[in-house]
């Protein structure tokens, strides 16, 4: 059966989508963290509440620089992958292969946000309307041409946690440039 997409377009729609889901956050966690703090505290032990919401309580201008910060190591890895399907010289599919997975599980953590504290949490809508089908889309297509296979995942897999202070940094950075 022929792709009704191809590969390249559904990799260069990465920072797209990508745009289109931090959108929705960065238009929400504002609002959304001062109504809820005192919800996160009755849920949440008091240092895991407390971190939550140092973590994530900035305005708006502070997470758009974020998620900016974000956004260029994803179109990086985006024009990387682009290359490598390319056969081209800055090649590489493992770092987009890494974004990629985080940006699905990340799909989990906004549902899994929004059942415990009852209420649309910042990037639940985008997440399941449109990540889910895109990343679902993306990886089964990846596979069928054969630019990814388990072995890519299971290589790229150990750096997923490595991205974790990529993206505290781009927190630390947001507050303290706005």
């Amino acid at each position: 059966m022929e792709q009704w997409i191809d590969v390249q377009t559904l990799i260069w729609l990465f920072p797209i989508i990508f745009v289109l889901h931090d959108f929705e956050e960065i238009i929400m966690v504002e609002k959304w963290m001062r109504k809820n703090s005192d919800v996160i505290h009755k849920k949440l032990p008091r240092k895991i509440a407390n971190r939550l919401i140092k973590q994530f309580s900035m305005s708006t201008a502070q997470f758009s620089v974020s998620v900016l910060v974000i956004f260029l190591f994803v179109s990086s890895s985006t024009y990387m992958a682009s290359q490598y399907v390319n056969h081209g010289s800055l090649s590489n599919i493992h770092l987009f292969t890494v974004f990629i997975m985080i940006f699905f599980l990340h799909v989990f953590t906004h549902i899994g946000q929004s059942i415990f504290f009852r209420s649309i949490t910042p990037g639940v809508i985008t997440s399941i309307v449109i990540v889910f089908p895109y990343c679902t889309v993306l990886l089964n297509s990846l596979f069928k041409s054969q630019v990814i296979s388990w072995n890519t995942i299971f290589f790229s897999l150990p750096f997923v946690i490595l991205i974790i202070p990529i993206i505290l940094i781009a927190h630390w950075i947001g507050k303290k440039v706005v």
